[in-house]
């Protein structure tokens, strides 16, 4: 008897899977790869404080020789490297502007050579100051010029920017502002260290990356190794730096399919346009990331408007407590709206009718608006501008020909498959009437 309960249970299932993968439609757009190879810049600190013990007999700045060593050994083949110094040359007592600019391209980025990179590297002793700001600046230029694919850089230190300004973390906060695609990973040397910790926190925070305390040798390779493998994985689709209307969407820009990069200061609402064509669905995301810090609770919005500016449709996602990224995301069948009648007095947006549909019915393409707002807030003592980074993706898909079988996000509506699910009903229950008569 219990036999025959699995096998009906197992062919019930297999007629359900059949009917799903054959009704399923796909959401969204598959990736467009970067042509570009993925380039990592290495900063290492080479001040006179690296000369300090660190773990197992060993300086800092031998620890950091024989981490480097070990990655580029590791280095895979499609990643493009660099190596910086700071701190390397300058051996004066006293800090001053040379002090403050001291810092060397020693390998260029591109494809390594492991034997001259690691001879580059070996030649290192502890020497000057941290200028941690110029650096960062002059480790963006070693990259080049336009790329549609990410740029990393890995900052490895032992303390914080000794030249006071300007501060590091603005400098990281100034450089994701160009829409590069940076991010910044910062390696500390000194995990017990309040101010290094909080400073190396606030250049990742601000571009995206990832800051970790480095306890001994061997984390410091393993994280190092995972930072720059981690830059080969990643299948990066180039966004367009774009610029949202402020006001409303008379002057905002024209989007076609895509991603699309912004910035949009806290509280602050930007417009976008679309044209949607009958017969085609419009499918909309939008991701917010919170690169400095903010207050606990938070919101962001993402709203379709007609020419009119009704709202015909929205994405809403909230939050409580401290957060990297938040997104939110909607969809708009031209199909399944021209087919709803018209709402008589109904509040709610989703019973709007279609404006895809032209005030005559003629079916002409329509020119709707996209407004992204969020609820972000944050002490006083947080910088506003430049404005947080926001990722706009549109995706202009072809609606069903039909209006009632569009699908919503993968699941099946309409008829056809009702229909279908009805049937495998039937048969799962012959199915399962035979087999009880044979087990009973």
């Amino acid at each position: 008897m219990i036999i025959g309960r699995r096998l009906a249970a197992t062919l019930s299932g297999v007629f359900a899977a059949l009917i799903v993968g054959a009704t399923a439609s796909p959401v969204a757009a598959e990736p467009r790869p970067s042509q570009d190879p993925p380039k990592v810049q290495l900063v290492l600190d080479v001040s006179g404080s690296m000369g300090e013990s660190y773990s197992a007999g060993q300086t800092r700045m031998d620890a950091a020789k024989q981490a480097f060593n070990e990655v580029i050994d590791g280095l895979p083949e499609t990643v493009h490297l660099g190596i910086r110094t700071l701190g390397a040359n300058f051996r004066g007592e006293e800090m001053d502007d040379e002090a403050c600019r001291d810092s060397e391209q020693i390998y260029p980025v591109g494809r390594v050579a492991k034997a001259e990179a690691k001879e580059a590297v070996a030649a290192l002793e502890p020497t000057g100051f941290t200028p941690i700001s110029h650096a960062l600046r002059e480790a963006v230029e070693d990259f080049g010029g336009e790329s549609d694919n990410s740029r990393r850089i890995v900052l490895i230190t032992d303390g914080e920017d000794t030249c006071g300004q300007p501060d590091p973390c603005e400098v990281a906060r100034e450089l994701a502002s160009q829409g590069i695609r940076l991010t910044v990973d910062t390696l500390g040397l000194t995990p017990k260290d309040d101010k290094v910790r909080t400073q190396l926190g606030c250049i990742a925070e601000a571009t995206g990356g990832t800051y970790t305390a480095v306890q001994d040798v061997d984390q410091l390779t393993e994280r190092l190794g995972q930072l720059v493998d981690r830059s080969a994985e990643v299948v990066v689709e180039a966004p367009a730096a774009v610029e949202g209307a402020s006001d409303d969407c008379a002057a905002a820009p024209l989007l076609r399919a895509g991603v699309y990069s912004d910035r949009e200061e806290m509280g602050e609402h930007r417009f976008y346009r679309v044209q949607l064509a009958p017969g085609r669905e419009l499918r909309a995301s939008v991701s917010v990331a919170a690169d400095r810090p903010v207050d606990r609770d938070y919101a962001v919005m993402l709203r379709l408007l007609d020419e009119d500016g009704q709202e015909l449709v929205r994405g809403r996602e909230t939050g409580h407590g401290r957060t990297d990224v938040i997104s939110t995301g909607l969809r708009y069948p031209w199909a399944e709206r021209a087919a709803l009648p018209e709402a008589d007095g109904d509040p709610d947006s989703s019973a709007a009718p279609s404006p895809a549909a032209g005030e005559d019915g003629d079916g002409e393409e329509s020119v709707l608006c996209l407004e992204v707002s969020n609820a972000f807030s944050a002490p006083d003592s947080v910088q506003r501008a430049p404005g947080m980074p926001v990722e706009l993706t549109v995706d202009l898909v072809a609606a069903a020909d039909s209006p009632s079988d569009v699908a919503a996000f993968g699941l099946a509506r309409g008829w056809v498959p009702l229909v279908l699910l009805t049937v495998t009903g039937l048969v799962a229950g012959v199915v399962w009437g035979l087999v009880r008569r044979v087990f009973a």
